[in-house]
């Protein structure tokens, strides 16, 4: 078959590229303690989208570094007692999506709270400087700042924060919460439940965020990562600090992450994806030591994978 990467058996046991700072493991103890003193202010909306067999509001909560972080929820009118619950997470520079998208699992008995990431597409807050929206750049954002103040870390704290509050919720089972989301949702989904470890299930299809040496080096710096090439050229020209930069670049590298993770992981991956280079996502899964298994499609690259929503129904209905 034709290869865009590595032939299967060598993704298998491919343990990534991009340098692990030393102290990966301190800073997100700290990142997840700032978190932990953030006050919430938790917020529900009813929406002006409603339909028969459920409620659907939109939710606001503070996350780090004040942003106020928007998510559509959505609870089932027809489940009594606590029931399980879905965390959705959504591409590079989009947003929640349509209420309609959530509908099936709400159908199915679970609610469903799906996050907006700040800055990008929805309604929650960037509060870099101003508010509002900075759309594209996230990867590179706070590399010339200390790490701690790099927008990718907000983001994933963002996640986690969001599962306890879902867990929090009066009709949710916080032993049955899975998340799910594909590109950047599947990057979002492994930070969720590695920051997060109470999640059960995972689901994320063709992970963003994993790897980024590996991406640069395979002169795939472009379309989603375009940024990681711009940022050389702007900032960097002659790579002087390459390493430097590679090396504060792994603090937001998903594939540092996974280990943590505790729930059972199903993922999507395409072999001739071109965007989000397929060693990049087995960086991120061959680390996980959850039980855990593969939907593998040697013909498809960054897009929908036939059958893969139909699959992770499936596993999530066994939360």
């Amino acid at each position: 078959m034709p290869l865009l990467d590595m032939p299967l058996a060598e993704l298998r046991k491919y343990e990534g590229r991009n340098p692990r700072p030393d102290d990966f493991d301190a800073y997100w103890e700290r990142a997840l303690e700032e978190m932990r003193g953030t006050e919430t202010q938790l917020e529900l909306v009813e929406s002006d989208f409603q339909v028969p067999f459920a409620d659907c509001y939109d939710l606001y909560f503070t996350g780090v570094r004040g942003a106020r972080i928007h998510a559509k929820y959505v609870r089932p009118k027809h489940v009594s007692g606590p029931h399980p619950a879905i965390v959705q997470f959504h591409g590079y520079t989009l947003n929640s999506g349509d209420w309609t998208d959530k509908l099936s699992y709400a159908s199915l008995g679970f609610t469903v709270v799906a996050m907006d990431c700040r800055g990008q597409g929805g309604l929650s807050e960037d509060t870099g400087g101003v508010k509002g929206t900075t759309h594209r750049g996230h990867i590179v954002r706070g590399l010339d700042d200390h790490p701690d103040n790099m927008l990718f870390r907000h983001i994933f704290l963002d996640t986690a924060q969001l599962a306890g509050i879902v867990m929090e919720l009066p009709e949710v089972d916080p032993d049955r919460v899975g998340a799910m989301g594909g590109s950047q949702g599947g990057g979002l989904t492994f930070a969720c439940a590695a920051l997060e470890p109470r999640i059960k299930r995972v689901a994320p299809t063709v992970p963003f965020l994993c790897d980024y040496q590996r991406v640069w080096e395979m002169d795939l710096a472009k379309d989603s990562y375009e940024e990681l090439s711009l940022y050389f050229r702007r900032h960097d020209p002659e790579h002087l600090r390459e390493e430097e930069i590679f090396r504060k670049l792994g603090y937001v590298d998903v594939q540092h992450l996974t280990s943590r993770i505790r729930g059972e992981v199903l993922m999507g991956v395409g072999l001739m994806d071109n965007i989000c280079p397929p060693s990049t996502q087995f960086a991120a899964f061959n680390k996980i030591t959850a039980p855990k298994s593969l939907a593998v499609y040697p013909d498809f690259g960054h897009e929908i994978l036939p059958g893969v929503a139909d699959k992770t129904v499936q596993f999530m209905l066994g939360l």
